[in-house]
């Protein structure tokens, strides 16, 4: 484990002087210094000092003397007050300068033609200045993180005299921390959509809008989070949000789910039944809701054909209660939508079938509000393209929406003013990157820069994560049948205790470290591992990192980790050795041939799971009958020639039905092992390839070198007969 005082000089920026940088070297020598004086615990019950009587005993009851080390608690306190105001002063002057780059970057662009050299020289000005962002950002976790260390390291050697708590609380209440910087991210992203020469496409304003697209999430590591959203500004602008300040990266939202006292809603998406549905009102800003989403959400299987589906229409607040109550004057709205805005019959009548189902299912389920979801929301997108969307939630937390009184469907939310319980909050330690590619369209694949971030080690794939069914599960215990898999994730563990849900959480002395069920068979899609085998410090995993590891790198995606994604911890080295050990991995010729495997226990499943058809299990039987067929029938062709061949004591015989029968037997064994090796693939949907190319051409290559022995042995018996019957004659 490195000490991080090394960590901290290792990751110093070249062009920042050292000593800018928090003296953690003296820091420690100070706490060295009290660790020897062995302080007594100071009486907090006295009211009064004399200022004649000497300073009372150390903890080991001894006085102290002249002798003894002059340094005093006051002198770290007034160290780290030195070190605080010393990296705060620094990051504030370094973000004035940032933004003056900006400022003239800015000017330079609207000045610039169309001459592919002028805008290839400004986008690498603005490079530079996004780098320079990225840096100082770094700067600030690795003091972050070091004021952290040394302060629960004074705590732990001096416990009578413990501060952490206080300087960790005073940290987030100054400017280089709780600062916000994203006008930053703002202002890029409309340089990089200016040198892109983005067009905005046409507002679909339709009642009723329904959102047909393929999605993907990742979990993004909070020192992440400036990284990945410089990855994406590159290519999508960020869709900016008015605020009261201006415009920001991102806005407030708020989405309330409804669920009944079964939680049928939960367990339907949990258990993603065919038509489950999740039922929700959404609202932005940091006010009360004025304008609400009433949006629906249905799963459906894509094996059957059909793409699961959002549908949604707005509404003002003031019509959500008669919603709720069945009292929505729905063929009013309707004449006053046609007069109003001209929407056509077609479009009347599938938002009259939204309406009319969406009322109908609050009243037939019993729905109530049960969970909310509030997170800051960076939207990437040009303006009304749905074409390919990203969303990054960050300061993301689910509240419980259940005990407290509705007032007959007045109340559908908590009055913001009361303050919540410990045990009906909950804070995800993530941020949460959406990817949504509109399906439907001239292609469902992602662009080559959306595969080099997912190659970029900053993504944690986790399959079919739902905020709903986490705030559910956590907030809800005694009311769930089951929970998702990434419970058992040992990087989310201490945030679930805090919000008291360790009911579902399995206990640290585990066997297995996941929980019983289906969690057992998942347990390779959780990204950072269980609680009996954490992996806190690995690196991001998704679906494209697999094909990395089987295929090799391509020339984009290990360019990406210096290009992009400096200070990624991420090297060209470490993906081409990775590659190179793990090539052969995916394949049942990896433990049942180990001589042409790159085995290597280091590398980690994909956190996605591959897509399957009910017939790919009744393919996998096929496939072991077929193999098994040949083996026997070999093993028959073995037996009558073992037969014939005693008959006519044929020697060569004997040796090439014996050599027939252990193939026969090979070709039965391997039948069988790869049907248990690709059901269990099946079972538990890891994605890659499920076909083995070596061991078919081996066990071919075997029998066809057996068939030619014997076929030039028959050839030589043959000649050498027609020699004796020529000397014969």
């Amino acid at each position: 484990m490195v000490k991080f005082g090394l960590k901290l000089m290792e990751n110093r920026a070249e062009d920042y002087p050292p000593d800018v940088y928090m003296d953690y070297d003296k820091l420690k020598a100070i706490i060295k210094e009290l660790v020897s004086k062995k302080l007594a615990r100071v009486d907090s019950t006295t009211r009064e000092v004399s200022l004649t009587a000497p300073p009372p005993t150390n903890a080991a009851g001894r006085m102290l003397t002249k002798d003894d080390s002059p340094v005093t608690e006051e002198d770290f306190y007034s160290c780290i007050d030195a070190q605080l105001a010393k990296v705060e002063s620094f990051t504030l002057q370094r973000v004035t300068l940032l933004r003056s780059e900006i400022s003239d970057l800015e000017k330079t662009v609207g000045t610039i033609g169309h001459a592919p050299e002028e805008i290839e020289r400004v986008r690498e000005m603005a490079d530079a200045v996004a780098g320079s962002f990225l840096t100082l950002e770094k700067y600030v976790n690795i003091n972050f993180m070091g004021f952290h260390k040394i302060l629960k390291k004074h705590d732990k050697n001096a416990p009578a005299h413990a501060c952490k708590q206080f300087y960790i609380n005073r940290m987030h209440n100054q400017a280089w921390v709780r600062g916000d910087y994203s006008d930053v991210v703002v202002r890029l992203s409309a340089i990089y959509s200016t040198l892109r020469d983005d067009h905005v496409a046409e507002e679909n304003k339709d009642a009723a809008q329904a959102f047909s697209r393929s999605t993907t999430k990742y979990w993004v590591r909070t020192e992440d989070v400036s990284k990945v959203k410089y990855a994406v500004l590159k290519h999508l602008p960020v869709f900016l949000q008015k605020t009261s300040t201006g415009e920001s990266d991102s806005q407030f939202t708020n989405s309330v789910y409804f669920d009944n006292d079964q939680l049928e809603l939960y367990h339907g998406r949990l258990d993603k039944s065919p038509g489950a549905i999740a039922y929700r009102l959404r609202w932005y800003g940091s006010g009360d809701p004025n304008i609400v989403f009433f949006e629906r959400k249905t799963h459906r299987e894509k094996w059957s054909g059909e793409a699961s589906v959002k549908e949604r229409f707005i509404v003002p607040e003031s019509d959500v209660k008669k919603i709720l109550n069945d009292e929505y004057p729905i063929a009013e709205k309707r004449k006053e939508m046609k007069k109003k805005k001209g929407a056509t019959e077609a479009e009347l009548d599938e938002w009259e079938t939204l309406v009319r189902e969406m009322v109908q299912v609050v009243q037939t389920k019993q729905l109530v509000p049960t969970m909310r979801t509030q997170c800051m929301r960076t939207a990437f997108q040009i303006p009304f393209d749905a074409t390919v969307r990203i969303s990054l939630d960050t300061n993301l937390c689910m509240i419980s929406e259940r005990g407290y009184d509705t007032m007959g469907g007045a109340k559908w939310y908590r009055d913001p003013d009361k303050p919540l319980m410990d045990n009906e909050i909950t804070r995800f330690p993530h941020a949460i990157l959406e990817v949504k590619i509109e399906l439907g369209g001239a292609t469902t694949e992602p662009p080559g820069w959306v595969a080099e971030l997912q190659n970029s080690g900053m993504l944690y794939e986790v399959h079919k994560f739902s905020k709903f069914i986490h705030g559910c599960a956590v907030l809800l215990p005694e009311y769930v049948r089951a929970v998702p898999y990434w419970i058992d994730d040992a990087s989310i563990r201490d945030s679930i205790l805090r919000s008291g849900g360790g009911r579902i959480l399995v206990k640290e002395d585990s066997e297995t470290g996941v929980g019983p069920g289906a969690n057992e068979m998942y347990t390779q899609f959780l990204p950072f591992g269980n609680v009996k085998e954490p992996h806190l410090d690995a690196k991001g995993r998704t679906n494209a990192t697999a094909s990395v590891v089987e295929t090799g790198p391509t020339k984009s995606s290990v360019a990406t980790g210096d290009q992009y994604y400096a200070g990624a911890d991420v090297s060209d080295e470490e993906i081409l050795n990775s590659t190179v050990q793990g090539c052969f991995e995916d394949t049942c010729a990896g433990w049942m041939f180990p001589f042409c495997s790159g085995y290597n226990e280091e590398i980690l499943a994909p956190t996605s799971v591959q897509k399957i058809e009910p017939k790919v299990f009744f393919a996998n039987e096929r496939t072991f009958l077929h193999w098994l067929h040949a083996g026997v029938t070999l093993y028959t062709i073995a037996a009558g020639i073992l037969a014939f061949a005693s008959e006519t004591g044929s020697v060569s015989a004997h040796l090439y039905a014996m050599a027939l029968l252990p193939i026969a037997l090979g070709f039965c064994m391997y039948a069988l092992h790869t049907f248990l090796w690709r059901a269990e693939k099946i079972k538990t949907r890891i994605p890659g390839r499920w076909d083995d190319s070596r061991g078919p051409l081996m066990l071919g290559s075997i029998l066809a070198g057996v068939l030619l022995i014997n076929f030039v042995v028959k050839c030589k018996e043959i000649r050498l007969y027609y020699e004796m019957k020529s000397q014969e004659l």
